[in-house]
């Protein structure tokens, strides 16, 4: 198998997480984050809508971790990101990091909010 190195230009991918943080671009950010192309920030959660609606212009798909284990979003915040023309996709943490990144890799405009693990 050939193996090809990852990169990702000025973006910052997930690189680890764990109990209560990620560690984005080398950077530890403890609790839940949000991670745009125009920066990472702690996330304040669900009820932390209007970064996420700010984020449409940067960005087409919002990824959405929902812990360690997948779960339904409140159906407030999946409206609002829809409305601003957000693709919104859910998923464990762990997974939404990972599809996330690769997708980062490939260039496209995605962004992740996640809670932690």
């Amino acid at each position: 198998m050939r193996m090809n190195e990852v990169t990702f230009d000025d973006s910052r991918p997930v690189d680890g997480y764990g109990p209560g943080f990620f560690r984005v671009g080398g950077e530890i950010v403890e609790g839940a984050v949000i991670i745009l192309p125009s920066g990472v920030t702690v996330w304040g959660g669900y009820g932390d809508v209007a970064r996420l609606v700010a984020a449409a212009g940067e960005i087409d798909v919002i990824f959405v971790g929902t812990g360690p284990e997948i779960a339904q979003i409140p159906r407030e915040l999946r409206a609002a990101l829809e409305a601003a023309g957000l693709g919104v996709e859910i998923a464990a943490s762990p997974a939404a990091c990972r599809t996330y990144n690769v997708l980062l890799s490939e260039g496209r405009r995605v962004g992740l909010a996640a809670l932690p693990v």
